[in-house]
């Protein structure tokens, strides 16, 4: 065997190995979308109106009680979204479907649009999960006695999210 034919023989077992590698690393991502029925059960336990999937986005609408943002104003308005999308069930998708890109919550009284938040997968990495879980679940707990909770909870969401308030409801007076 010449020198060249074995300087060949090296380049191409090199290239079959790199290749060989490459290939048991690159496995395909889950890129898995929930159905509308499957992003309704993981909300099960809350009181959705609607839950849909826009594209690769999970779309939860809400109805926010009249009476609940007559006593709670501008506050209650704005923290609406937040209270259902920094949560184990928008976490829980996040982990079990691939594709899902973000969660949306939608908050209504009657036909009008109260509140809207998108939470994008990329914004909340394992610690600011922690944290949202945190802030949210002391919001849901003591917010009623509480209102800097609730104030807590709009910071941290208007941080994390792409957000759009009805001025009708959250304008101050």
């Amino acid at each position: 065997m010449t020198a060249l034919a074995r300087t060949l023989t090296r380049v191409t077992r090199g290239l079959a190995l790199i290749a060989a590698l490459a290939a048991a690393g690159c496995e395909e991502p889950d890129l898995t979308l929930p159905t509308d029925a499957q992003v309704a059960e993981y909300f099960s336990a809350t009181r959705i109106a609607s839950a849909t999937m826009e594209g690769n986005v999970a779309e939860i609408t809400i109805a926010q009680s009249p009476d609940q943002l007559r006593r709670g104003g501008r506050i209650w308005a704005q923290v609406g979204p937040y209270i259902y999308l920094f949560s184990d069930p928008t976490l829980s998708l996040f982990r079990d479907f691939g594709g899902l890109a973000g969660v949306r919550v939608v908050t209504t009284v009657g036909t009008a649009e109260v509140a809207r938040a998108t939470l994008p997968r990329t914004s909340l990495n394992e610690l600011t999960w922690k944290r949202a879980l945190n802030v949210a679940g002391r919001a849901r707990l003591e917010g009623g006695e509480r209102i800097t909770l609730l104030e807590d909870l709009i910071i941290f969401g208007e941080d994390h999210t792409e957000f759009r308030y009805n001025e009708r409801y959250t304008r101050r007076r």
